[in-house]
């Protein structure tokens, strides 16, 4: 049965219109009787009524997602991770994909679905950095450059890229060759300058990087143009899969030939042949922190900017030169 707010102001000893101020983030509550309110809420597993709700505060307690495609395992993984953290603070999610129509079309489906805000993913960000927002939805970006219009959260890719560079010096490459990610692409020209900015400050050659499109395919294709290389930074981990089959198709050896690192630490990278050393995104957090600048926002708050740190997973596809 419902478990409706009449039990659980009896299971927390307090009135129902106590439980109504609970539910709605009221301040007019005093801190203990709310950590007691909150409680008896999760001891019974109640569910504030949506609709009920909406026709109070004027709010859905749902939120939009914009994102350019879910065939890649990065932004899968922000969805799962952006997913989970709505339905921990009671938000549902609404999911849209920017189609040939555009970002515009994307904030009006949200805007008729009654979305209160939106998290717009990678790919997406470009889009939306382009076109002024609608005034009425709040807006956090994954993965920008600065913006007062929106708040933002991104990954420290430069500083894991330079990370993995670095690792790749230290094993005695002469210089580590790069495969870098879709031009466009917030995420990966962050990490396309911290590669050179390693490789420039370590005095060593800089060489043309080659580009895919985030697919293992493209990165298949791409190794081509590294013939020479005996280490290659790759942007994310799909195309490291492909670059691993396409160095075995030619012969070389990884890493006794070829080392490769990463970026991303999808859950299969330590299943790969050999097991991929790559830099470790925390997906989790960044869904955590996206969707809580988001709640901030949609209460009043302002604008926040905030970076997840990115670290270095060793495994054996970078071993010593």
């Amino acid at each position: 049965m419902r478990v409706s707010m009449a039990d659980v102001a009896a299971r927390a000893g307090v009135s129902a219109q106590t439980v109504s101020r609970v539910a709605n983030a009221s301040p007019r509550v005093d801190p203990a009787t709310r950590v007691r309110v909150e409680q008896a809420m999760a001891e019974l597993g109640y569910r504030m009524h949506r609709a009920a709700r909406a026709l109070r505060t004027g709010q859905t307690s749902t939120i939009g997602l914009v994102v350019a495609t879910l065939a890649s395992v990065g932004n899968s993984r922000m969805l799962q991770a952006i997913s989970e953290a709505a339905a921990a603070r009671d938000y549902a999610l609404a999911v849209v994909t920017v189609g040939e129509r555009g970002i515009h079309e994307a904030f009006a489906r949200l805007r008729a679905q009654g979305v209160d805000g939106a998290v717009v993913l990678n790919e997406a960000t470009d889009l939306a950095r382009g076109v002024e927002p609608p005034a009425d939805l709040h807006i956090v970006v994954v993965d920008s450059p600065p913006d007062d219009r929106f708040s933002i959260v991104q990954t420290a890719h430069a500083d894991g890229a330079r990370i993995a560079t670095a690792h790749l010096l230290a094993a005695g490459h002469d210089t580590v060759h790069h495969l870098a990610g879709p031009a466009g692409s917030f995420a990966a020209a962050e990490r396309e300058r911290g590669w050179r900015e390693t490789l420039a400050s370590a005095g060593v050659d800089v060489p043309e990087p080659a580009r895919g499109d985030w697919t293992s395919a493209s990165g298949h294709s791409a190794v081509a143009r590294l013939a020479a290389a005996t280490a290659i930074f790759v942007a994310n981990d799909q195309m490291a899969l492909g670059a691993l089959r396409a160095l075995a198709d030619a012969g070389r050896r990884v890493p006794d030939d070829v080392a490769v690192v990463g970026f991303d630490d999808i859950v299969d990278a330590a299943e790969f042949r050999p097991p991929l050393t790559t830099v470790r995104q925390d997906f989790d957090a960044l869904g955590r922190r996206a969707v809580t600048a988001l709640v901030a926002a949609i209460e009043g708050g302002t604008p926040v900017a905030e970076t997840v740190a990115a670290t270095l997973v060793v495994r054996a596809s970078s071993a010593r030169a």
